[in-house]
């Protein structure tokens, strides 16, 4: 079997997932031929990673010469997990010189460089392909298989809130997200997730969105009202620590991929949550209209003592709700990222009055409810990220659920938080046709 010629665009800490699989399950559908990355230290890593592994060490290049490294490695794919307002160029010369491309969710932050995006694959018919690992999540397509069948009848409204916590939230604050220029702020970056549950789920477009919010909890002005007095810089600092810090030096990772590599170009990643030169928001709150007439309502809080969401889903014929709870509480010394394992549901439970784990109920009306069963697997997101990772390097199959996403579905999720982002700025309501990409103006 001939393999695919891949190449990887950005060597952060995201990136490792993609790596990982090139390497290990899909190694014999997959190569990595090279690695395009600014910054010396983290190139090396994925690379030094690759030989570890046992396969040929991929070549480096930086992006100034994407084009050449595409040609001259004969690459048939791309995969972008470079900071987000760098998507859209990396994508738009890709595709420009002749390779395919797979990008980290968001497509990219605003919406003049989608419409780059949108007039590439029509000029060159080139595949972009999209990773929404939420999709493949069984408690999500559960939740999209209901109303699919039509157990709630036509969906009329969607309410939806999301809960980050003050580990996995407050670390948004610390890194490059913090700045919208970079990031479009965490309605693009992180909502755009959830946005595309929603217009995957209903099978329907956003239309309008007004929006309202703010930078409440973290940032240096939130931090003198509270009275907090001078705090490091940073978190990788001796002598102790508050509950907000990151040091470096406690995760090999972090410190092999960020400490080791600031003296090349100058990033930190462990900036003070509560310092200066934040511009994105921490609440939150969206009404969107959808094209089918749906409604919906959409709250995100990035500093709250617990982490999950919670939908629900109004039909002509009854309600679906959907609980997820990631992590009960926030517990000094734990992990950045929760990730629900259901194998461990049962321990992390025990003695909480707020036990990890995830519920789907649907109610018809004039009926009882009825649980709906979640079928999960171990790994990231229930299994889902498996999945998902089998899409992207087998090549998607039939699937009655539709989760496979193109560039379209990147933007039509993006376009509520951009069209957010303007309503945050206005005052007012903005409608999506009007933000100049010709997708989002088609009927």
């Amino acid at each position: 079997m001939t393999r695919t010629r891949y190449a990887l665009a950005g060597a952060g800490h995201r990136s490792h997932m993609y790596v990982d699989a090139i390497t290990g399950a899909h190694a014999d559908r997959a190569e990595l031929i090279a690695v395009c990355e600014p910054n010396p230290v983290r190139a090396d890593a994925a690379v030094a990673f690759v030989a570890e592994r046992g396969f040929d060490a991929p070549s480096v290049w930086t992006p100034d010469r994407l084009e050449e490294m595409i040609r001259a490695e004969r690459i048939d794919r791309l995969i972008v997990t470079a900071r987000d307002d760098l998507h859209a160029e990396l994508i738009v010369r890709a595709l420009d010189a002749g390779a395919d491309v797979v990008v980290e969710k968001p497509l990219t932050i605003d919406a003049a460089s989608a419409a780059l995006i949108e007039r590439a694959v029509e000029r060159t018919g080139r595949r972009v392909v999209l990773t929404f690992n939420y999709r493949y999540a069984p408690r999500n397509s559960a939740l999209r298989q209901v109303i699919r069948d039509g157990r709630i009848g036509q969906v009329t409204s969607v309410d939806f809130s999301w809960m980050l916590d003050t580990k996995h939230g407050a670390d948004y604050f610390r890194r490059w997200h913090r700045e919208k220029q970079n990031s479009g702020g965490l309605l693009v970056h992180k909502s755009s997730h959830h946005f595309d549950l929603v217009n995957w789920w209903i099978g329907q477009s956003p239309r309008r969105v007004f929006a309202s919010g703010g930078l409440r909890f973290y940032g240096a002005e939130n931090a003198a009202a509270c009275g907090l007095g001078a705090r490091p810089a940073r978190g990788t600092h001796d002598g102790p620590h508050d509950p907000f810090e990151l040091d470096l030096r406690d995760d090999p990772r972090l410190a092999a991929l960020y400490l080791a590599a600031e003296g090349h170009d100058g990033y930190l990643r462990d900036r003070d949550v509560f310092g200066e030169g934040i511009t994105i928001e921490d609440n939150l709150a969206l009404v969107v209209d959808y094209s089918g007439g749906a409604t919906l309502s959409y709250s995100l809080n990035a500093h709250c003592p617990w982490e999950g969401y919670r939908v629900a889903v109004n039909g002509t014929e009854g309600r679906a709700e959907l609980e997820v709870i990631e992590r009960g509480a926030v517990l000094v010394d734990e992990g950045l990222h929760p990730v629900l394992d259901p194998s461990a549901t049962a321990a992390a439970s025990s003695g909480s009055l707020r036990p990890q784990g995830e519920r789907l109920l649907v109610q018809r009306h004039w009926e009882e409810a009825v649980e709906v069963p979640i079928v999960s697997a171990a790994g990231g997101h229930g299994g889902g990220d498996a999945l998902l990772l089998r899409d992207v390097f087998e090549g998607p199959g039939e699937d009655p659920l539709a989760r496979p996403a193109d560039w379209t579905d990147g933007v039509r999720s993006i376009a509520v938080g951009i069209a957010g982002n303007r309503s945050l700025q206005t005052g007012l309501p903005t409608r999506v046709d009007e933000l100049g990409v010709p997708l989002l103006a088609r009927p």
